[in-house]
Parts: structure tokens; sequence; C-alpha cells
């Protein structure tokens, strides 16, 4: 396996291989993500006899139990490397899948939840961002928007293809097949294709030729521990946005179609919103990307938490078709800003030494955020039957950490260890 990626890396940086199978790791994880569970929904209520919000109270607990793994995942990813915990991760998901598809009640169906979130959407896009984080600096930012598309062509694939299934042969056996495909696409790169970091194989980050070996391992080996990280205002300022921008995100995507309709959009037309904004999303994951390669990360990150009020306040204001896409535009942004900072911000602060506990524990704070991030807007409902006061109000979170990012900066003992090295 080394000599074919060092042959490989005589006509292009391996990288891009890398880069391939970790947005395939993210494509893979579609089934523990919201977009496939919503076509199994009606299935399994009809078939169990459990009332949808029952099922959306065990979706909604899974995912945060789910979520206090990821830090425990992200040390092992540290320990043992992405390559050996991906495989183990990814053979778990196909047996996560296969057992979903038997669930026989709430508490089987709950169980299996958490699995399938924790080992889809919390472990396989964690593996998948702590690769491409090792394996790409200068260029790490639009390395992580592309493999951010493997989510994007999930969205476009898991929903119709599970659809397509369950009609064929049924919810249960859907479940077991989409198991079956989660082994066939991702064992064999994963055995075959992956290495954990370039300096394994005497390379450099982004294929860079005027560094040698030695100072790429250097500089893999810069870095906080989690504990040095927790005790800066920049984990923090990160970690608050972060959630805020998964909470708000998922609201958005959860109550879309209630939104629109209860302000005068047919259901059609609320419908024809998703597909805008996942093109919008398309094009902007990218640019975004490119942004935070040439640009300062903070003010990328502000523009971020802006577009994000823009989407709250956008949604607000929608009162008819040509209301709707501009919120449609706004919310393809967001979303493609959103799936982009998550990769890219804890190895740009806090360095890769430690960089599966630190994105472990950032990831576990934005999937906690998602888990509640539907409540208040049905609250709100439920309580006054209109959403347009609380997204305005939900807007002033965005607003309070667009200003607590003015003051991101490097942590002091990151840049000691840069400069100490670059003096010697």
């Amino acid at each position: 396996m080394k000599s074919f990626a060092l042959n490989i890396s005589q006509r292009f940086f391996y990288g891009w291989v890398i880069l391939a199978v970790a947005a395939l790791g993210i494509f893979v994880s579609g089934p523990g993500q919201s977009h496939t569970f919503s076509v199994f929904l009606v299935h399994i209520q009809a078939d169990l006899g459990i009332s949808a919000t029952s099922i959306s109270s065990a979706y909604a607990f899974a995912t945060l139990i789910a979520a206090f793994g990821l830090p425990h995942m992200g040390r092992l990813v540290d320990r043992f490397g992405p390559r050996r915990v991906m495989f183990i991760v990814t053979v778990l998901l196909g047996f996560a899948c296969i057992g979903f598809g038997a669930a026989a009640g709430f508490l089987w169906l709950a169980v299996a939840f958490a699995a399938l979130r924790f080992l889809g959407q919390g472990s396989l896009m964690l593996n998948s961002s702590n690769l491409v984080s090792h394996w790409f600096d200068r260029n790490r930012g639009f390395a992580l928007s592309l493999m951010a598309m493997g989510f994007s062509l999930s969205m476009a694939v898991h929903p119709p293809l599970s659809q397509w299934l369950i009609d064929t042969v049924g919810w249960r056996q859907a479940w077991f097949w989409l198991g079956i495909s989660t082994w066939v696409l991702l064992l064999p790169p994963v055995l075959f294709l992956l290495h954990n970091r370039p300096e394994d194989l005497g390379l450099s980050p982004d294929g860079a030729s005027g560094l040698t070996v030695q100072d790429s391992v250097t500089a893999a080996e810069h870095g906080l521990t989690l504990r040095e990280a927790l005790a800066t205002s920049t984990f923090w300022i990160l970690g608050v946005g972060l959630c805020g921008l998964s909470m708000l995100v998922t609201s958005l995507h959860f109550f879309q179609v209630s939104i629109l309709t209860t302000q005068g959009l047919g259901e059609a037309a609320a419908a024809r919103i998703f597909p805008i904004s996942a093109l919008v999303m398309i094009v902007a994951i990218p640019l975004v990307g490119r942004a935070l390669d040439r640009f300062p990360t903070k003010w990328v990150f502000i523009f971020g938490l802006i577009v994000m009020i823009a989407s709250l306040t956008s949604a607000a204001f929608v009162h008819d078709l040509t209301s709707a896409m501009i919120y449609a535009v706004a919310f393809g942004i967001n979303n493609g800003c959103t799936m982009t900072f998550f990769g890219y911000v804890w190895p740009r602060y806090f360095g890769r030494r430690h960089l599966g506990a630190i994105q472990g524990t950032g990831q576990m704070i934005g999937v906690t955020g998602a888990s509640i991030g539907p409540l208040p807007l049905a609250i709100a409902f439920d309580m006054v039957g209109s959403y347009h006061e609380t997204l305005l109000l939900m807007a002033l979170y965005p607003a309070g950490c667009a200003f607590a990012a003015l003051f991101l900066r490097t942590p002091t003992k990151l840049l000691a260890q840069q400069s100490g090295d670059a003096a010697q």
C-alpha cells in the first residue's frame, strides 16, 4: 500500500486521494443523517405503532447521547490514527444499519438511533475531517470544502435511494442493504488507500516541496492538548458560535416547510425551496473554503454568523415566492459556511498534535446544539401560533457570537511553539 501511494505521489499529491476517500466517508455517513431518517419515519410509525412525538423524542435524545461519545472517539483517533478507527467505525455502522432494520420496539429503536448518529453523523464525519486536516495546511479550507461535497451528494442520493428500497423490499430490508452498501463503498478504500498523515510517507502537507521531512514532522507536532485548548477564550468563542450555527441551521431545516406555509406559501412552493438552497450550498462551499485559505479566519467566521442572521430574518419576513427565494439563497450560503467551519477552525487555532480530542469535543458541542435546536421554535409556535417574533429573537444569538468573534486570537502557546521551532 505504501509503495502504491508513493508511486501515485510521483504524479500528483497523494493528499487528493485522501480527500476523495474522506469525501466518500462523508457520503457514506448518510444512513446516520437526518435527511435519510426522514424518509423512514412514516413507515416506522405504521409498523411499530409509535407516535411521531415518540420517534422525534427518541431521535433527539439519541442524538444528544451520541454527542457525548465524540470526545472519546477523538482521543481514539489521536491514539490509533484515523485509518484504523475509520475501519472499525465503518464495520460497526454497517451492523448498526442492519440492527436498525430489525427494531422491534421503542427501546430498540432509540438505541439504534443513538448508534447510527454516533457512528455516522458523528464518528465518520470526525475521522474524515481529521484526515483532511492532517494532509492539507495552506489549502485546508478548500480541501475541507470539497470534502463537504460528500454531504451534498448524500442529500441528493440517500433519500430517493431509500424510498426506492422501501418501495421494492420494505423499510426493514432497506436498512439491510444500506448497511451492506456502507461496507462495499468504504471498507476497500479505507484498507488500501488511506494513510494517516503525509509524514508517514515522507511527504509534506499540500505536497509542499520547500519543506524537509523533519520540518513537516515538527509542524505535525505543534498543538495544544484538549485541557490547554479548553483554558483559552478562543475555544469557547468558537464553540459557542458553532453550537449556535448548528442549532439554528437544524431549526430551520426542521421547520422550514411549516414556517413558509404559515406565512403564505403553498406546500409545493415551500418544498421547492430545499433544492434551491442545496444548489446554492454546492456553489458556496468551495468559495467559503477559498476564503478561509486567503483571508483572516475570524472575518470569514464573522461573515458566516452574519449570514445566519440573514437566514433567520429573511425566514421571518417570507410572504411570497420572491421573499422565499431570498431566504433560500441566504440559507444555502449559511449551510455552506457551517459545513466548512466545523472541520477548519480546530486545526487552525489549536494545531494538529491533539486534533482528534479537540475536534471530538468541538463536534460534541455542535451536535448538542443540533439536538436541542428545534425546541425554541416548537415551543413558541405552540404558545403563540407564529414563528415570526421567535425567528427575529433568535437572530440575536449569532449577532452576539459575531461580536465575540472579533476577539478571536491564535493561542499564545501555539504561537510560541511555532516561533520556537522557526528559531532553531
